[in-house]
């Protein structure tokens, strides 16, 4: 039987009109303050002896990588014991930066390729925004200090998707962040929120004459069975952009714009790497502030960066040196750059601290990973990993103590206890064995 669909047909089916449900935004039950979830991403492992703490408990005295965070030792709490067993090789060879990143936020082994085959898993952010990102302007907002990457190979025969994104939408649709603090400010409050009746008229015109997906899927699912890999893999892009037109058209109706805050906006990146970070914090205080979105996710570089710091005295790259070899050196100049990235995590928790909500501050009502897929780098460990807990979750999370997990415990054992907290129901997240109670 010959398969009756032309690219014509297609297109006219894309082109036929419904009506959309308006719906109305889901305030905050009875004034509560809403809760956030974010994750940041510090790549290259840390130098070890100088990030765990020594002692269980509230009694514990802070690293040198920590002491930087002394201003808000009582917002946060260290976890020790933490795993991402998907990182590791699992028969794949080399590769562990890439694995790192990719397995971060979905805990899935990445498929080895540096093909448009691209293959891991959903992130927990997302997971999140599909369920909360209706009530709020933006599901979901992805930031990085890094130029955004989706193909070549980047890493030992992995795909530079995997490790230029944290966020996944899909198994093989990794969500972009963005790197340019002025787009990410416009795009929390300026030409992308459609405010202006016009622009809003000139987006239905253009998604009306593109598509409406729902009617057109069965022709959809018909024509995928009759693409290659690769074909397939652009006509689920082309259709993940129409629905995403469709999101801010149904936004757009729902949610006044924000006003503008007493902020002043980026003009592009700064030289500093600093500066660079801290604007991108400060994109997602304001988001958070604003109730622009309640998920974000900040990759401050990809693992396996070379990134120099000069502005702290070392001139290497990040990479060669976590290579350390017990050099005393290599640790000593490793150490300075788990300062830096804590000084930087200091500079945000501080902010979000001084914010007042409601009765309590911004930060109270927070869940703020941060942390990476590496502990020892020299060695390429995947265990013990290095992180961090902040904020108060509403009420729900223990804060001021250094947390020690017997045995390795998934990370995204975690993710399930921080979705069940966000009212999302999640039975697992990659290789998840069950909820982190206690935290």
């Amino acid at each position: 039987m010959k398969l009756d669909f032309t690219r014509r047909r297609f297109l006219r089916g894309l082109g036929t009109l419904i009506a959309l449900p308006s719906f109305e935004s889901l305030a905050a039950t009875q004034g509560k303050p809403p809760l956030r979830m974010a994750f940041i991403y510090s790549p290259n492992g840390k130098n070890m002896q100088h990030w765990k703490p020594t002692a269980e408990g509230a009694g514990y005295e802070l690293t040198r990588a920590l002491k930087p965070l002394a201003n808000v030792k009582s917002e946060f709490q260290v976890i020790t014991g933490l795993a991402l067993d998907k990182a590791r090789a699992n028969g794949d060879g080399g590769g562990d930066h890439a694995r790192a990143n990719a397995s971060f936020l979905t805990g899935c082994q990445a498929r080895k390729t540096a093909g448009d085959d691209i293959k891991v898993g959903v992130s927990v952010d997302q997971l999140a925004a599909n369920v909360v990102g209706s009530q709020t302007r933006l599901p979901s907002f992805e930031l990085s200090c890094d130029e955004a990457r989706r193909a070549g190979n980047c890493d030992s025969g992995y795909s530079c998707a995997y490790q230029f994104n944290l966020a996944w939408k899909s198994e093989s649709s990794p969500v972009s962040p963005e790197r340019d603090p002025k787009l990410a400010f416009d795009r929390l409050f300026g030409d992308n929120s459609f405010a202006d009746e016009a622009a809003l008229a000139r987006a239905k015109r253009e998604f009306y004459d593109k598509s409406i997906l729902d009617f057109v899927m069965e022709d959809t699912k018909t024509l995928q069975k009759h693409l290659g890999r690769s074909d397939n893999a652009k006509l689920d892009e082309y259709l993940t952009s129409i629905r995403e037109i469709e999101r801010r058209m149904t936004s757009a109706d729902k949610f006044a714009k924000v006003n503008l805050p007493d902020y002043k906006k980026p003009t592009g990146i700064p030289e500093s790497y600093q500066e660079h970070i801290r604007l991108m914090y400060d994109m997602m205080w304001l988001a958070f502030q604003t109730d622009t979105t309640r998920v974000s996710t900040f990759l401050l570089a990809h693992d396996g960066s070379n990134r120099a710091f000069p502005e702290i005295g070392v001139a290497d790259a990040h990479h060669g040196i976590s290579h350390h070899q017990n050099n005393p050196d290599n640790l000593e100049k490793l150490a300075k750059i788990d300062e830096f990235y804590s000084t930087q995590l200091a500079y945000f928790l501080e902010k979000m601290k001084a914010t007042k909500e409601g009765s309590g501050t911004l930060l109270d009502n927070c869940m703020i990973v941060f942390g990476g897929g590496i502990s020892d780098p020299d060695r390429h460990n995947h265990e013990d990993l290095p992180v961090l807990l902040a904020g108060g979750g509403g009420g729900k999370l223990q804060r001021g103590r250094h947390l020690v997990l017997k045995g390795e415990i998934p990370l995204t054992n975690l993710y399930l206890q921080m979705l069940e907290m966000m009212g999302v129901k999640a039975d697992r997240i990659g290789d998840s064995t069950g909820r982190l109670d206690g935290i």
